[in-house]
C-alpha cells in the first residue's frame, strides 16, 4: 500500500497540494450551460451539457520508476430547436476517451521526468472509424524547488483532425501562503485555492482545451467537429463523507465554439490557441454565444499521510 501511495503522490500532475498530501484518484461530474443565442440570431437558443469521468491507475515498479495511467471520458451535447440541413449535425453529441500512459522516472531527490503516450478516441458515437483515433504525447521535466513549490515544464502534442496541435505546458504546485495554494497544468487548467477548514475550500478555476471529433453519420461522414472553450469559474469543495468530496463551480464560458468542418479543412499547425496557416472555410454549422456555466462533481480523494 505504501508503494501505491508513493506512486499517487509522484504522478499527481499538479493536482496534489503539498500541505494536504492527497490526490483525486476518481471523479465524475456534470456540466450545464445556460441557454445561449445563436449568432446570427436564429430565433432559438442552444443549451450545452456535458459529463466527465476520470480515473488514475499508477503501477509502481520501484521507488524511482512508476508507470502512470490516467483515463478520461467526456460526453458533450448541444441541444436546440433550430432547423438545419441534413449535412449539419444537430443536436450535437460527442464522445471522447483519452488515455495518458507512460513512465514517470525519478532522476534524484528533486527532479524527475515524465514521458506519456496519449491516444484519444474522439467520435460522435454512431459508427466510428479509423479517423476517430488521434495520437499524441506529453513530455515533462519536474523540479522540486522547496517543500512548498514543485514545477514541471514540458510540451503536449496531439494530431487533431484539423492538424498538428502543440501546447507548451507549465505544471505548478505551489503553496504560497498559509492555507493558500496555486495548482494546475497551465494553460489547460489552473486553480487558486483557499483552504478555509479541514473540510471546506474555495477558489478560482480556469479550464481550457481544444478537442476535435470524427463525425460518421452518412449525411456528413468525413466531417469533424472542433470544440473550444475557456471556462472561468468560482468553485467550492466540501469533504462530505470519508474520502468523498463534492465540488461545485459557477462561472462563464469564453470563446466557446462547436464548429463543423469538412475533412479537407486544415490548419498547418497550432501552438496552443495560436493558429499557423488556417486554411479552413467558415464553419458549416451555426455557432452560438458564450454564456454562464455550472458544474457539479463527486470526487474520491486519497490521502497520502
Amino acid at each position: 500500500m505504501r508503494w501505491f501511495l508513493l506512486g499517487m503522490l509522484a504522478v499527481g500532475l499538479g493536482e496534489m497540494v503539498p500541505a494536504q498530501n492527497s490526490i483525486d484518484i476518481f471523479s465524475i461530474g456534470c456540466r450545464y450551460g445556460a441557454p445561449a443565442a445563436y449568432e446570427p440570431a436564429l430565433g432559438e437558443k442552444a443549451v450545452e451539457s456535458a459529463i466527465l469521468a476520470n480515473l488514475k491507475l499508477p503501477v509502481v515498479f520501484t521507488e524511482s520508476s512508476i508507470w502512470f495511467n490516467n483515463i478520461t471520458y467526456t460526453y458533450s451535447q448541444v441541444a436546440s430547436d433550430i432547423t438545419v440541413g441534413d449535412q449539419v449535425m444537430s443536436p450535437v453529441e460527442l464522445h471522447g476517451l483519452i488515455l495518458q500512459t507512460g513512465l514517470v522516472q525519478k532522476v534524484n531527490e528533486k527532479s524527475a521526468i515524465q514521458l506519456l503516450f496519449v491516444p484519444r478516441f474522439m467520435t460522435d458515437g454512431i459508427n466510428p472509424g479509423p479517423d476517430a483515433w488521434q495520437f499524441g504525447g506529453i513530455a515533462m521535466y519536474e523540479q522540486k524547488y522547496s517543500e512548498t513549490l514543485t514545477m514541471r515544464y514540458g510540451l503536449m502534442y496531439n494530431r487533431e483532425r484539423s492538424g498538428n496541435l502543440f501546447v507548451p505546458l507549465i505544471d505548478v504546485n505551489w503553496q504560497f501562503a498559509l492555507n493558500w495554494s496555486l495548482e494546475g497544468l497551465f494553460p489547460i487548467y489552473l486553480k487558486v485555492k483557499y483552504r478555509a477548514s479541514e473540510r471546506f475550500s474555495v477558489g478560482l478555476s480556469h479550464f481550457g482545451l481544444i478537442t476535435s471529433y470524427e463525425l460518421s453519420r452518412p449525411e456528413y461522414a468525413g466531417d469533424y467537429m472542433e470544440r473550444t472553450s475557456i471556462d472561468l469559474a468560482l468553485y467550492a469543495r466540501w469533504k462530505a463523507l470519508g474520502n468523498l468530496h463534492l465540488e461545485g463551480r459557477v462561472g462563464y464560458a469564453l470563446g466557446r465554439n462547436y464548429e463543423q468542418y469538412h475533412s479537407s479543412d486544415k490548419i498547418d499547425a497550432r501552438i496552443s490557441i495560436f493558429r499557423i496557416g488556417d486554411n479552413r472555410d467558415i464553419p458549416i454549422n451555426p455557432t452560438f454565444n458564450d454564456g454562464p456555466i455550472a458544474d457539479l462533481r463527486l470526487v474520491y480523494n486519497l490521502p497520502i499521510d
